[in-house]
């Protein structure tokens, strides 16, 4: 029956955002409206509101707190988080990165949040050619990270690590694309003290591991 196979990949889902998520109260509704963004493409104002109600915008907020969803708008037209408007208001759209979509798609499967299986999926879809490498790469970055936030000399240094070294710019376009890491947006003084440019990690990918 088509309900009771929507109803266990919404049950594997939930189950899975619990690895990271505790037992929290939304776990269930979070797994409805990822799935629901993931048949529709993106997920309107409207659409989240018939399903969340007056949960809406505790709900839209961890989904942006874990970066499972982000708002279309953007305060300067960009695709930075950092510039992103996450506003509860009719007219207002949210999207999925790939990436989560492709954890997404396999915790309805399998019940289990599997971010290298998605990382090789969404990295598969933008052309990337040494694939194998690529689960490694970003839990090093996870790893070299504070807070989720890594410096262009640190992916720098993890791609000399990996034999990446002469693919540093195509990789990061790479990441960005993919949803698995975004520029950071904060003040000059930040970039000054850091000596380079500052990214956030997708803390989604890294449910384990302590900010």
């Amino acid at each position: 029956m088509p309900g009771a196979r929507q109803d266990r990949g919404l049950d594997r889902l939930a189950g899975a955002l619990q690895t990271f998520l505790g037992q929290d109260r939304f776990t269930h509704l979070l797994a409805c409206i990822l799935t629901l963004t993931d048949r529709l493409g993106k997920l309107t104002y409207k659409k989240l509101e018939e399903v969340a109600g007056e949960d809406s915008a505790d709900l839209l907020l961890l989904s942006f707190q874990w970066k499972l969803l982000l708002p279309t708008r953007s305060s300067r037209g960009t695709l930075e988080w950092g510039d992103a408007m996450l506003l509860l208001q009719p007219g207002e759209t949210y999207k999925m990165p790939s990436v989560i979509r492709c954890l997404v798609e396999e915790a309805r499967q399998t019940g289990h949040w599997e971010a290298d299986k998605a990382i090789v999926a969404a990295l598969r879809a933008l052309g990337e050619p040494e694939l194998e490498k690529m689960p490694e790469l970003v839990q090093k970055l996870g790893e070299e990270s504070r807070n989720y936030v890594i410096n262009a000399v640190q992916i720098d240094k993890v791609c000399r690590e990996l034999g990446l070294e002469n693919r540093v710019d195509s990789i990061i376009a790479e990441l960005k694309g993919s949803g698995i890491l975004s520029p950071k947006v904060g003040s000059l003084t930040e970039v000054i003290r850091e000596g380079s440019p500052l990214y956030e990690l997708n803390p989604s990918l890294f449910p384990g591991q302590p900010s």
